[in-house]
């Protein structure tokens, strides 16, 4: 009897060791530590690559005509890569099919996509390539010695964009193009008000001029605009808009570790504020409402806030506007920086793509990716991009070269090339790079972002229909976006990174079944142990 049992002791034994090691092996599941790329010593010229290349765009059919030029002229200086590119009409769906694709192993080799979508990739282990190593190679790094064009070095791409590429002390990503929000603005409406539109908004103007603006007369109709149509105030992305608002009230939104903090008193009385508006008629969003330029130039909106990328659709003149030349009013546009709750210390969001590369087996194909990344960093790409839209270039060599300052210099030349309203909104940009900001990156900042715009969408939605907008409605609608975008549950993985204790929820099966063996295993040494002592007295009370 004894042996059986000192044969079950053993097995327990070797089992318990056993799900300790599984334990052990469970707690290095899922961490995610970067592995620099190690750049050939030199770019094989004698071979043949393919490499695929995801980029945005919607209806410009200028951006495609210069994304095919980019490719063609790469091709030119590198004939032994072919480019494919695909075009997608927006990021989310640039960012579904690359994690679809991740668990395929079919990734593209470039992507223009954001740093929040990057973090996500980043779940997968050793899937983007860290950048940092292959900006400074002196070869093939930026302004490399062995790089068949005239690139920016790393010291030319304006650091604030640069900066916003960063995830967890290494650079994922190049900025491609970069833009901010910016506020477009019927200013002959506002002045008929008997305003003057100020350098800088503040956000109870704005309040104000759109609550005179919805005055009616006895005909039902909007006195301003005589039609039966006035939504004062248009909001494009309103993820922005409370982002941007918190930070202007230095309140919490989330840190760098992916603690959530959106959910406060500051937030709370900001929702307030816009139920109020949304109350009167004074206060949409673009996806209540549709476009603000659509609007703006039929003259039933006074202040649009869209991107600075999208000035040209705003304005009488605009050459993108989506409306029919009969319905546009004619208007003076004004452009400024968003409203700001301290226009002494004015800050704003700073967007735009950037573009990141995905790891392959083959590190001469990563190579040629990274070469073409590159490529879209030189003038001649960043400059043609950059005057399509309201965005800027990325790069000083770009902003201060002479084509692209004789560009500037031309504003209003044309309605077209030259378009007042989207140079002004470029220019803006440049004034204030200093005082733009991103938000944290992390896997789940995605989510929170969408999180932020949904608690205005939700609260403006519930005013038009006639809900009661109090505390009970707030704390159901924190708790509704919470569970919706599943903020539990980053929340509860950035306090296990940081070494914090945290509501993990129910176990897994799997656990569950291991913590049970383990159980199991120590009730047997336990009962070994408690027979070993009886069978020892025994034998001692009978000697």
């Amino acid at each position: 009897m004894k042996k059986k049992f000192e044969t079950i002791f053993r097995r327990a034994g070797v089992l318990l060791v056993t799900c300790l090691a599984l334990c052990l092996l469970g707690g290095c599941h899922g961490s995610r530590d970067s592995v620099a790329f190690e750049t050939p010593e030199s770019f094989d010229t004698s071979r043949n690559y393919e490499i695929t290349f995801w980029a945005k765009n919607d209806t410009n059919k200028t951006q495609t005509r210069i994304y095919e030029k980019a490719i063609a002229d790469f091709q030119t200086l590198y004939p032994n890569v072919k480019v494919n590119l695909r075009l997608y009409t927006d990021y989310g769906k640039i960012y579904n099919d690359v994690i679809t694709n991740i668990s395929t192993g079919t990734t593209p080799n470039v992507c223009i996509t954001y740093p929040d979508h990057i973090a996500t990739y980043m779940t997968g282990s050793n899937v983007v390539i860290p950048l940092d190593d292959l900006m400074t190679n002196e070869k093939y790094g930026l302004g490399g010695s062995e790089v068949a064009f005239s690139g920016p070095t790393k010291e030319e791409i304006i650091p604030e964009f640069l900066q916003e590429c960063g995830i967890g002390g290494y650079t994922y990503a190049l900025p491609y193009m970069r833009s901010t929000e910016a506020i477009y603005i019927n200013k002959t409406f506002v002045e008929q008000l008997g305003y003057e539109v100020p350098e800088i908004l503040t956000w109870d103007f704005m309040f104000e001029v759109a609550e005179a603006a919805v005055a009616k007369g006895a005909d039902g109709n909007y006195l301003i605009n005589g039609q039966k149509v006035m939504i004062p105030i248009i909001y494009k992305s309103t993820d922005n808009m409370m982002i941007e608002m918190l930070k202007q009230k230095n309140a919490e939104y989330s840190t760098p570790e992916g603690e959530i903090g959106l959910f406060n008193d500051t937030t709370r009385e900001l929702l307030y504020t816009i139920a109020g508006h949304a109350k009167t008629g004074a206060f949409s969003t673009f996806k209540i409402s549709s476009y603000p330029a659509n609007f703006l130039n039929a003259g039933q909106c006074i202040f649009a806030i869209d991107s600075t990328a999208g000035a040209t659709w705003m304005g009488t003149e605009a050459p993108l506007s989506d409306i029919s030349k009969d319905k546009i009013v004619s208007f003076e546009t004004a452009v400024r920086p968003i409203p700001q709750f301290d226009p002494e210390h004015p800050q704003m969001i700073s967007q735009g793509p950037s573009v990141c590369i995905f790891n392959k087996e083959d590190p001469q194909v990563v190579l040629a990716s990274w070469l073409f990344a590159q490529y879209l960093l030189s003038n001649e790409v960043q400059i043609a991009y950059s005057e399509t839209e309201g965005y800027v270039p990325v790069t000083s060599k770009a902003q201060q070269s002479v084509e692209y300052q004789d560009y500037l210099a031309r504003i209003g030349e044309d309605n077209t090339t030259h378009y007042a309203v989207k140079i002004q909104a470029a220019q803006m940009l440049m004034a204030n790079t200093e005082n733009t900001f991103v938000t944290a990156v992390f896997n789940g900042s995605a989510s929170l972002r969408d999180a932020a715009g949904a608690l205005i969408e939700e609260t403006t939605k519930s005013v038009r229909r006639k809900t009661t907008v109090n505390d009970k409605y707030l704390d159901e609608l924190f708790d509704k976006v919470t569970s919706l975008y599943r903020l539990d549950q980053i929340d509860r993985q950035s306090q296990t990174e940081n070494g914090k204790p945290a509501d993990l929820g129910p176990l897994p099966g799997t656990a569950k079944a291991l913590l049970g063996t383990l159980a199991a295993a120590w009730v047997l040494i336990i009962l070994y142990f408690l027979w070993d002592r009886a069978k020892s007295g025994s034998r001692t009370h009978n000697q």
